[in-house]
């Protein structure tokens, strides 16, 4: 999924100064990790996030009414995941998400039905790149950290899986993804 906070911003707001600030307070708050890692809702993050900076609350609650809608699919990588299952390789997703944006794309996204399974960061109250998230995803599906490949486009991520011995793959772009899974033989 697309996750691109400074676009939706920007359509909303279309005030640079305040696209930054807005940016800075909601999308890169210390609620914003709890929301991902299950330990506040998001109404509970609102009120904080809004009590916190009364000059922009109502850009605060603004900024959370509709953004779910920049969980964008990458079409690309959903037919490279078609490919996989039809080759008979199992995949699992592993990611931070809060709890009603994880249900708001699961529910509108069929792809997500192509995965064996998953971890996500607001069930386990871990987020990646936390060494403890990466051993539930093994541990969860039995899965051998040799034989398992983590595909993120976070650095920090890929380093993460690559200290519990998860082989990685740095997601840059589709094409990048498959030239890398071409060279593995797995596609």
């Amino acid at each position: 999924m697309k996750f691109e906070p400074k676009t939706y911003l920007v359509k909303k707001f279309n005030h640079e100064e305040k696209v930054e600030k807005i940016l800075d307070l909601v999308f890169k708050s210390d609620e914003w990790l709890m929301l991902d890692r299950g330990t506040i809702t998001e109404i509970e993050a609102i009120k904080v996030l809004s009590e916190r900076h009364v000059l922009y609350s109502e850009a605060i609650k603004d900024a959370f009414n509709g953004w779910y809608d920049i969980l964008i699919p990458m079409e690309d990588t959903i037919d490279i995941l078609k490919q996989l299952k039809d080759k008979g390789i199992n995949t699992y997703y592993l990611s931070n998400f809060h709890q009603l944006a994880f249900e708001h794309v699961t529910e509108k996204n069929e792809f997500f039905k192509l995965f064996k399974g998953g971890i996500v960061s607001y069930k386990e109250k871990l987020l990646k790149p936390e060494k403890e998230i990466y051993m539930r995803l093994l541990e969860e599906y039995n899965l051998k950290s040799e034989e398992t490949i983590l595909i993120d486009d976070t650095l920090a991520n890929i380093q993460g899986a690559e200290i519990v011995g998860i082989n990685t793959i740095h997601f840059k772009n589709s094409q990048d993804l498959m030239a890398k899974l071409n060279e593995l033989l797995i596609l």
